[in-house]
C-alpha cells in the first residue's frame, strides 16, 4: 500500500468488469461464462490488490450472442479502456475524479479456471454450453470426453438454422449424440437447441478442425522432392533456432511439448513465411500440426496448394443443365448462403421462365424467412469473426480483381444465361449486361486500398493541442435487392462497391431472373471470396425483401425499383434499426430535341433512349419532346427505322429486339397503350403483341401527346416511345414541361448550340443529364436520381463513402 499511495493523488487501475461483478484476474471470461448480457470496465483506485477500491469511472457493451474473449476485448475494452484511461487522468489532473465506494451487493470473485475444473457440464441448455465454452477460449479451454479420451474444444457459435447433415459421435453425458458436419461439431444441450465447434484438441496437444475429426488420421504423408527437402531442413533449422534447449529437432519433436509459447509461434510462421514468400501460413497451423514431422506435411500441401478447401459441390440435376448458344449451361438453382448451395429451408422452388417462348429453364429454390436470418447470421459472423474484415484491403481487392477475371472467363456463359433468363437480347448482354459488371468489379476492386480518411484542423482550446481524425470503416452487413432488367449489372453496381468497402453482403435478385446471380455465386467462391461475405437467397421480394427491410444486424439496404415498393422499404428500414437506405426507383426521363440538333444523331440515339434493352431500362427516356418544325419529318424517320429492326430469338447475333422480361409486364404494356389510345394519343406504330410464342412486343410510337394524359406522366418500362411537340424557340416553356413531373433520374437535350445545352442541361431536373448522347454511363461516374426516383448512388468513387462510416 506505501507504494500505492506513493504517487501525489493515489494510484488507479483498469479492471475488464463492471465492479463489484467479477473480481479477479479471469473477469472477461467469466462475464461470458456466466451468460452476462452487459459486459465492461471499470477504473477503480486501487486497493491492497482485491479489486475492491473505490470507482472512478465505468463503461459498458453488450454481449453478443457469439462473442469470445478477443472479439469484447478488440471491439470494447481495449479501445474504449484506453480513451477511459486518459479521461480518468485527465478528471484526476482538473480534480474532478469521483471515489465511489463499490456496493457489496452483487459482489463476486471467481478465481483463475484451471484445466482440472474446466470440464463441460453437457447436461445443460445449449446456450449455456456455449457460454462455457466460449468463456474458457483459448485457456484453459473447456474440454469434454469422447471415446473415452479428453477433447478439448474451440470456436463455439451457436447453430441458427437446421442442423446440417453428417456422422453421428457419442459425447459423455450429451442429452444426445453429437454430430460431425461440415461446419463443425454439432452438440446439443437439454433443451433441444445446439452449438457449433469449430477446433478439437487432443491430449497429445493436437488441434483438428471439428469437421475433420473422423478423418483426422487417413491423411497419407507426401514425399518430399529433393527442393522440398532443402526447404524442410531450412524450417529445422527455424525451429531449432526458436526451441534452444532441444538437442536435436527430430521429426517427433513437439512444439509445445519442448518448451515453445505463443510468441514462439508468431515468430516461427513469420520467420518460415519470410524464408518461402507466398506461403499462406496462419498461427492456428502450428496448433493443428505440433510435431515437426506434421508441420512439414502441412507446409508442404500448403506449398503445393493441396490444403485449399474441397471444391464447392453444385447439385446439378437435368432442370438446370441446358444446351444453349452451343453450349451447355450449368446453373446453380438453390439458395446460397454461407458459402454453399442449399436447398431453401421449406424446400419450396418455383420456376423460372425463358421469356423468348414461355418454357421453364429450370426449378429454383424459393427461399424463407428462415433462409433470410441464416443468410445474414452468416454474414455478421463473416464480417464480425471471419478473414474478410481481417484482411489487407490490398489481398481484398486481388480477390475482386480473381473475381472479375473469371466472371470474362464465363462471360459468354453468363451472357446466355442473362438472354434466355431476362430475354436480353446477346450482344447486348455481352458488352452491356456482362461487361459492364466485369469493369464495375475491376473499377471497385481497384479502391480497396485507397480508402483514407483525413486529419481535420480544429480550433485548438489552449493550452491543450489536439489532433481530430476521420477513420472510414465498413458498415457490417449490407442487404441489396435488384430489379429484373439488368439482373448481373446491378448486382456488379451495388455489390462490388459494398465489398471494396469491406462489408459482406446478402442480396436477393429479382424472382423472374436469379440464374446469373447463382452463377455468380459459384464464381465468387471459385474467386476465393470467403465464407458467408456473399449469399444469395432467389424468392419473393414481399417475403424475403421485406425480411431484409426488417432485420436488426442489416445495416445498410440497397434496392432498384419502383418507387412504392421503395417507399415500404424506407419505412421499414426506420421502424427496425434506422438502417442507411440507398433507392433508385421510378423514372419518366425527358428527352428535349431541338431543331438546330445533328437529326442523324438525335434519331438514332432518340430511339436507343427508348428501345435500348427492349425499353426495360431505368433512365429510358420517358418523353420525347420535339420542337415544332422537325417533328413530323423526326416521326417519319423513326419509323423508318423500327420497321428495319429485327425482332426474334435474343440468341441470334442479328437480332435487334428480344422479348419482354415476363407475361405479367407483357400485359401491362399492351394496356398501357390501350389507354394511351383511349385518351386521344395517337398510335402511329406498334402497339399490340407479336405474332409468335414468347412475350414480344412491338416497339411503339405515340405522338400528339398532351401532358395531362396518362402516358405522359406514367412510366411504361418498356419499347413505348411518347412524343410530344413543343413550340419553336419555347426553351423555357418545355423546359417547365420537361420538370413537371415527381421524377428524376435522367434526361437529355440534343442541339448544336453549346449556350443552349447548357442553360438547359443545368435546369433539367435529373440525377444525370445526357447532352447529344444517350444510356452512356461508365463505372467511374455516379449514377443517381432525385425526387421521387430516389436517393443515393451507384458507381464511381462518391459511393464507396456510402459503404463505409
Amino acid at each position: 500500500m506505501n507504494v500505492i499511495d506513493h504517487p501525489k493523488h493515489g494510484s488507479i487501475i483498469y479492471h475488464p468488469s463492471i465492479l463489484p461483478l467479477h473480481r479477479g484476474a479471469s473477469a472477461i471470461n467469466w462475464t461470458l461464462i456466466e451468460g452476462d448480457k452487459k459486459a465492461g470496465f471499470t477504473v477503480f483506485w486501487a486497493d491492497d490488490g482485491l479489486d475492491t477500491g473505490p470507482i472512478l469511472l465505468q463503461k459498458e457493451c453488450a454481449v453478443e450472442p457469439n462473442d469470445t474473449v478477443d472479439t469484447l476485448y478488440n471491439r470494447f475494452l481495449f479501445p474504449e479502456g484506453i480513451k477511459s484511461m486518459v479521461e480518468s487522468v485527465q478528471l484526476i489532473a482538473d480534480g474532478k475524479a469521483p471515489r465511489i465506494p463499490q456496493p457489496e451487493e452483487g459482489a463476486s470473485y471467481e478465481g483463475i479456471q484451471k484445466k482440472s475444473n474446466a470440464k463441460v457440464n453437457m447436461a445443460q441448455p445449449a446456450e449455456v454450453i456455449h457460454n462455457w465454452i466460449r468463456g474458457h477460449d483459448k485457456v484453459p479451454g473447456a474440454w469434454t470426453v469422447i471415446n473415452g479420451q479428453p477433447v478439448t474444444l474451440y470456436g463455439s457459435s451457436m447453430l441458427t438454422g437446421s442442423v446440417p447433415a453428417g456422422q453421428p459421435l457419442e459425447v459423455e453425458g450429451a442429452s444426445q449424440p453429437g454430430v460431425v458436419a461440415k461446419n463443425g461439431l454439432v452438440l446439443y444441450g437439454t433443451d433441444g437447441k445446439a452449438l457449433v465447434v469449430k477446433n478439437l484438441q487432443f491430449e497429445d496437444g493436437k488441434m483438428i478442425p471439428a469437421s475433420k475429426y473422423f478423418s483426422s488420421g487417413e491423411s497419407s504423408s507426401v514425399d518430399l522432392t529433393d527442393d522440398e527437402k532443402k526447404m524442410a531442413d531450412e524450417i529445422r533449422n527455424i525451429w531449432k533456432g526458436i526451441l534452444s534447449n532441444v538437442a536435436a529437432i527430430e521429426d517427433t519433436t513437439d512444439f509445445f511439448k519442448s518448451g515453445a509459447a505463443s510468441m514462439d509461434v508468431v515468430r516461427l510462421v513469420e520467420e518460415v513465411k519470410q524464408k518461402c514468400a507466398g506461403v499462406q501460413l496462419q498461427n492456428e497451423d502450428v496448433y493443428m500440426a505440433t510435431t515437426f514431422q506434421d508441420f512439414i506435411q502441412m507446409f508442404v500441401r500448403k506449398l503445393r496448394g493441396e490444403d485449399q478447401e474441397e471444391e464447392l459441390v453444385i447439385d446439378y440435376v437435368s432442370l438446370a443443365t441446358k444446351e444453349a448458344n452451343n453450349m451447355t449451361l450449368k446453373m446453380p438453382y438453390q439458395c446460397f448462403i454461407n458459402g454453399a448451395f442449399e436447398d431453401a429451408e421449406n424446400g419450396k422452388t418455383y420456376d423460372t421462365i425463358n421469356p423468348t417462348d414461355g418454357s421453364v429453364i429450370c426449378k429454383v429454390s424459393y427461399a424463407s424467412v428462415g433462409d433470410v436470418d441464416r443468410a445474414v447470421a452468416a454474414a455478421k459472423e463473416a464480417f464480425d469473426n471471419g478473414p474478410w474484415g481481417k484482411m489487407n484491403p490490398r489481398d481484398r481487392g486481388s480477390l475482386l480483381f480473381k473475381l472479375a477475371d473469371l466472371m470474362e472467363e464465363h462471360q459468354e456463359e453468363l451472357a446466355t444465361i442473362e438472354s434466355i433468363d431476362s430475354g436480353a437480347v446477346y450482344t447486348l448482354a455481352l458488352k452491356t449486361h456482362v461487361g459492364m459488371s466485369i469493369q464495375t468489379f475491376r473499377y471497385f476492386a481497384g479502391w480497396c486500398d485507397k480508402i483514407q480518411g483525413k486529419t481535420i484542423p480544429i480550433n485548438q482550446a489552449r493550452p491543450n493541442r489536439n489532433l481530430t481524425f476521420t477513420k472510414k470503416e465498413p458498415l457490417g452487413v449490407c442487404a441489396i435487392v435488384i430489379p429484373w432488367n439488368y439482373p448481373l449489372m446491378m448486382l456488379a453496381w451495388k455489390s462490388a462497391a459494398c465489398l471494396a468497402a469491406g462489408n459482406t453482403l446478402v442480396l436477393k435478385p429479382a424472382q423472374v431472373t436469379p440464374l446469373t446471380a447463382l452463377k455468380f455465386a459459384e464464381l465468387s467462391v471459385k474467386a476465393g471470396i470467403p465464407k458467408g461475405v456473399i449469399n444469395i437467397l432467389p424468392g419473393s421480394g414481399g417475403m424475403v425483401g421485406q425480411r431484409l427491410s426488417d432485420h436488426p444486424d442489416i445495416r445498410k439496404l440497397g434496392f432498384t425499383g419502383s418507387t412504392p415498393i421503395g417507399k415500404q422499404i424506407m419505412k421499414s428500414c426506420a421502424v427496425s434499426n434506422l438502417k442507411k437506405v440507398s433507392l433508385e426507383l421510378g423514372g419518366k426521363s425527358p428527352l428535349i430535341i431541338f431543331s438546330d440538333c445533328d437529326m442523324d444523331k438525335a434519331v438514332r440515339m432518340g430511339m436507343s433512349s427508348v428501345f435500348f434493352n427492349k425499353g426495360e431500362n431505368c433512365i429510358a427516356a420517358g418523353r420525347l419532346f420535339v420542337e415544332e418544325s422537325i417533328h413530323d419529318e423526326y416521326i417519319s424517320r423513326v419509323v423508318e427505322e423500327i420497321k428495319k429492326m429485327k425482332i426474334g430469338d435474343p440468341l441470334d447475333r442479328s437480332t435487334d429486339h428480344g422479348p419482354q422480361n415476363h407475361k405479367a409486364h407483357m400485359d401491362k404494356l399492351l394496356e398501357y397503350c390501350e389507354i394511351g389510345v383511349k385518351e386521344g394519343a395517337t398510335l402511329v406504330y406498334g402497339g399490340k403483341q407479336v405474332d409468335r410464342p414468347g412475350f414480344f412486343m412491338e416497339p411503339t410510337v405515340f405522338t400528339d401527346v398532351e401532358d395531362h394524359m396518362f402516358i405522359a406522366k406514367e412510366e411504361s418500362f418498356g419499347p413505348v416511345m411518347v412524343v410530344s411537340k413543343f413550340k419553336d424557340g419555347d426553351v423555357d416553356g418545355v423546359l417547365y414541361r420537361a420538370n413537371d413531373t415527381e421524377y428524376g433520374l435522367a434526361s437529355g437535350v440534343f442541339t448544336r448550340d453549346i449556350n443552349k445545352a447548357m442553360y438547359v442541361s443545368e435546369r433539367l431536373e435529373a440525377g444525370t443529364v445526357f447532352v447529344n448522347t444517350y444510356n452512356k454511363t461508365d463505372v467511374a461516374s455516379p449514377f443517381g436520381g432525385f425526387k421521387q426516383s430516389g436517393f443515393g448512388k451507384d458507381l464511381g468513387e462518391f459511393v464507396i463513402t456510402l459503404s463505409r462510416l
